[in-house]
């Protein structure tokens, strides 16, 4: 029989778009280890949370047992003007590559924001604003998921403050001028606004900051500040579990054609976007209903996957936040001021450092100039720039899709294109202009982060 043809874009009607997120914890055989409580390094309860989290929000964080949870209405309404989103074969850059793979991406960059961080967003600034808050802080990297967070407080009459690590505040004004365009105020981390912010000035004196340090001081102003909440872009059980639309949508739009992936492929800085694009298909593997490779991407300059310790650690540098046992490089990692701003933090979601280390899934790690020489060789083929987060995916699906070449298989492979590069100019010029270094911390470096790692014998 003939193969059916595929569009360029498939698209799901409204009525097809997910009604409900999917818990991928509830079908681990392995469940991720629990929140510490930093004081007593027992697990952190939803009373220890009240005073951080909204209170909706903590029940989805420590919940790995509810498979499906319910999309509330209003948030079903406010995805609709911009989901669902489309499922692209990139038949361009197929043809470029002259590779026998089959190439999709799931494009998440049809909002203001630019980016996959309103699905995660919205529900958020929801259950706060159901909770009777008055607003909420945040960090943020590269600006994605502060513009987001903007845009949705915006939408609900929240309030929004934002940390912002220091060098990308520095690197994406505009990033920072569109927050700002929708109500919040951002501010350089890590700064003088904060106790935590101080300490960590004084005993690193001019540096770029770090997304761990963002979220100390974030964290720090909502717990005192009355009325206010502390919401996390990534990282999160309750955060992939909102980016879990991505998935469900990729997988009902490739079920529409009969597509069954072979390699899925995300960058991974927190684990959001990622974890939000594989968790249907991980559910179904862990199931044995599928048989896919699942592959995170990491900068070299920050390799939290494929050199970091499997330990538990601090969630922020400052050492205010739970234990998290993830991947990590140490919360006192200052990585180098590359310029994709949203993957340098210092450790991965606890829910897929579990998959990752039961070999679940495969991790690589890639040169930063090697990722702007494929997402420049895909924006000339396919028509979208993309943000360098999204083109270290880019990076390594041509990479697979050259072994396809080599040997003849004609593998479908899908990546997320988790958003667009417009407000990331400054960084493509440093590549055209030759500026650009690739920066790779030494096994020295590691070791004395490794050093500091909390001592906990779980």
């Amino acid at each position: 029989m003939a193969e059916k043809k595929i569009p360029y874009k498939i698209y799901l009607e409204e009525s097809e778009m997910p009604k409900a997120w999917y818990n991928l914890r509830a079908d681990m055989i392995n469940k991720p280890a629990p929140l510490l409580n930093p004081k007593t390094l027992e697990p952190m309860t939803a009373e220890d949370l009240a005073g951080v989290f909204c209170d909706e929000l903590i029940k989805q964080e420590l919940d790995d047992t509810t498979a499906y949870v319910e999309i509330p209405e209003e948030i079903q309404s406010f995805y609709k003007m911009y989901r669902p989103a489309p499922l692209v074969r990139a038949y361009c850059l197929e043809e470029k590559l002259q590779t026998p793979a089959k190439i999709y991406y799931k494009f998440e960059g049809n909002n203001t924001s630019g980016s996959h961080k309103l699905n995660s967003a919205i529900a958020q600034a929801y259950y706060a604003k159901q909770q009777g808050l008055k607003g909420v802080t945040t960090e943020t990297g590269a600006g994605q998921w502060g513009t987001a967070l903007s845009m949705a407080c915006s939408y609900l009459g929240l309030d929004c403050k934002v940390y912002m690590v220091k060098v990308s505040y520095e690197q994406k004004p505009f990033r920072r001028e569109v927050m700002r365009t929708y109500g919040a105020s951002v501010t350089p981390s890590p700064s003088m606004e904060t106790e935590v912010g101080r300490k960590i000035l004084e005993a690193h004196p001019g540096t770029g900051g770090s997304l761990g340090c963002a979220i100390s001081e974030a964290v720090e102003k909502a717990t005192k500040t009355e009325g206010y909440r502390y919401v996390l872009g990534s990282v999160l059980n309750q955060v992939m579990l909102h980016q879990s639309v991505i998935g469900l949508e990729t997988m009902a739009a490739m079920e529409k054609y009969d597509i069954k992936p072979d390699i899925i492929i995300g960058c991974a800085g927190g684990g959001s976007n990622l974890g939000g694009l594989i968790a249907p298909f991980m559910g179904k593997k862990i199931k044995g209903e599928l048989d896919c490779r699942f592959i995170a991407v990491e900068p070299q300059s920050c390799p939290s996957l494929t050199r970091g310790k499997y330990a538990y650690d601090y969630c922020d540098t400052g050492m205010v936040c739970p234990l998290s046992k993830m991947y990590t490089l140490g919360s006192g990692f200052m990585p180098a001021a590359n310029h994709a701003g949203g993957l340098r933090y210092h450790g991965m979601s606890s829910t897929l450092s579990q998959l990752y280390d039961d070999g679940l899934m495969e991790a690589v790690s890639v040169p930063q100039t090697a990722v702007f020489e494929a997402a420049e060789a895909f924006a000339r083929v396919e028509g979208i720039l993309p943000a360098p987060e999204s083109s270290h995916a880019i990076k390594v699906a041509i990479d697979e899709a050259l072994k396809c070449k080599e040997t003849g298989e004609e593998k479908t492979i899908v990546f997320g294109l988790t958003g667009t590069g417009y407000f990331d100019m400054m960084s493509y010029e440093k590549f055209h202009d030759g500026k650009m270094t690739d920066y790779v911390p030494t096994d020295a470096e590691l070791e004395a982060s490794f050093a500091k790692l909390p001592k906990v014998e779980k």
